[in-house]
């Protein structure tokens, strides 16, 4: 009997075991969880991330608080958190922010894009866009911190490449200048269109054109340490058309769910914290540039951020007044009193229900930046037309960053007369280069606000504009040339860091990056 009940049992479990197995994997599949993402809406998110302001801490942002402070546009008297550029120090919380941006939100998803792309001719368009992105973002990258992982970069998943090895400078810029050639002159309109993408919506005469713009400033990133090489590959920018309309411009939006890194930080906490540098109010106001009004606020009186109040701001340019460099919370203080504005909080800033709204745009490279590239491309005899074509091409520049405050807030637009009569009275000095670059290096300053990657690139560059060193007594260098490694890094992939420190000659804010000559 025992045996009889056994086998019985034995065959119920068994019926069971069967009948679980009957259409098991169809039981157990999610109907409704997402098994696979487009490949198009990755490199979306890497695009968004590719923003100048990046990613928002809700205190910093690398643009913010090391960029346009090093270029002495944007600053804080603070310390703590805010801690950067404004004294010309290393602070562990802020120097990472680049770093983690751009290789954990634009590498990361282009090297997703690029592995799920490469062999799939339907989405080769899709695929070239990938790598103009992942090739700006690594420009980015060497240009902020000198070595960086290349051609390990972004496989950990793929490749199980946990620990990359980091690549010299000089031995990444012609790889991006190869890639970003290559992919521009791939991208092909019979092809595939991209409708979903948030730059372009798969316009790939404008991706070309942005592609080439890239591969412009490439260029001429080289220029003081490969002139030849730089001329090469300004040349081949230009012949293949870069952005030089407002309507080309590679704007990232911004709304309610994805905000400006740096409207974010303005409009938050730190709303009472940043100001306009002194010289830059000072260069735009004494030049009676139309674009301080555009993008400065000054609240008169305020003694505090509450008292920051629309009833007392004024964007009359006569009445802005930027904080002084090296300024901390007293100095800042005495030197508001000294000047009649009564308190710190009374400096100019720039407009956050304006220019720097949440929603904000900002710009991966304008047609006011190229124009002013070309007009230098054209100074140095790189394209054809001489002085003549400079000439125009500064016009150009300055005429398309005025047009461009418009797309910030319609009230930061800038009247075409104000701005013809600036551009008359301002034409290029084509008397010498240098007096041309100077001008030029100046233009680009301006139309680079909120850039602060390309601003201070082209700083490092040309030397221009000349700004007196940050005069804070604390600082740790007289002009900070590179940002250094995250600890993180340091920690974790250790003999690499330390192979890339021992080849740049340290891991310092005022060691140089290969080009900066």
């Amino acid at each position: 009997m025992k045996k009889i009940f056994s086998l019985c049992l034995l065959t119920v479990s068994f019926a069971m075991i069967t009948s679980c197995d009957h259409n098991f994997d169809d039981i157990n599949t999610s109907k409704t969880g997402v098994t696979a993402i487009d490949p198009g809406l990755l490199l979306n998110n890497a695009v968004i991330n590719s923003s100048p302001g990046g990613v928002s801490t809700g205190t910093a942002t690398t643009d913010l608080t090391y960029e346009m402070a090093i270029v002495q546009q944007m600053i804080t008297s603070n310390s703590g958190v805010t801690v950067g550029g404004n004294f010309n120090q290393v602070n562990i919380g802020n120097t990472p922010l680049t770093w983690t941006n751009y290789f954990q939100n634009v590498i990361r998803y282009t090297q997703d894009v690029i592995t799920k792309t490469a062999s799939d001719a339907t989405r080769a368009n899709l695929y070239n866009m990938a790598r103009i992105i992942q090739a700006n973002a690594f420009m980015i990258l060497t240009d902020t911190y000198g070595n960086v992982p290349y051609t390990e970069a972004g496989k950990g998943y793929t490749n199980q490449i946990f620990f990359p090895k980091y690549d010299t400078q000089e031995s990444i810029y012609p790889q991006i200048i190869d890639e970003l050639t290559d992919a521009t002159a791939s991208l092909d309109p019979a092809g595939k269109i991209e409708t979903s993408d948030v730059l372009y919506g798969g316009d790939i005469a404008k991706w070309k054109k942005f592609g080439y713009s890239i591969l412009m400033r490439a260029g001429m990133h080289l220029s003081q340490v490969d002139a030849a090489k730089a001329q090469a590959t300004v040349s081949a920018a230009f012949t293949g058309g870069v952005i030089t309309s407002n309507a080309d411009n590679a704007i990232i939006k911004h709304d309610a769910n994805f905000n400006n890194g740096v409207g974010n930080i303005v409009n938050g906490t730190e709303a009472a914290n940043f100001y306009l540098a002194e010289p830059f109010v000072n260069a735009l106001k004494n030049t009676s540039d139309p674009r301080l009004s555009a993008i400065a606020v000054r609240y008169v009186g305020a003694t505090s951020g509450p008292g920051q109040v629309p009833g007392v701001a004024t964007t009359a340019p006569g009445n802005q007044y930027g904080m002084p460099m090296g300024s901390d919370d007293g100095s800042a203080q005495n030197a508001a009193v000294a000047a009649g504005l009564g308190s710190r909080y009374a400096y100019s800033q720039a407009d956050r229900n304006r220019i720097l709204k949440r929603t904000s745009p900002m710009f991966i490279v304008s047609a006011s930046q190229m124009n002013l590239l070309l007009a230098e491309a054209a100074a140095r005899g790189w394209i054809p037309g001489g002085n003549a074509a400079a000439s125009t091409f500064f016009t150009a520049g300055i005429k398309a960053d005025m047009d461009k405050m418009a797309t910030y807030d319609p009230g930061s637009a800038i009247s075409a007369g104000d701005r013809d009569t600036y551009a008359t009275a301002n034409p290029l000095d084509v008397s010498t280069f240098d007096a041309s670059l100077q001008q030029i290096s100046y233009q680009y300053w301006i139309a680079s606000f909120l850039d602060g990657p390309e601003a201070w690139a082209n700083f490092r560059r040309t030397g221009y504009p000349v700004l007196a060193p940050n005069p804070y007594p604390g600082k740790s260098v007289t002009f900070i040339t590179r940002i250094t490694y995250p600890p993180s890094e340091i920690l974790v992939n250790s003999k690499n860091v330390q192979d890339a420190i021992s080849q740049m000659g340290g891991d310092n804010l005022d060691t140089k990056v290969w080009w900066d000559k």
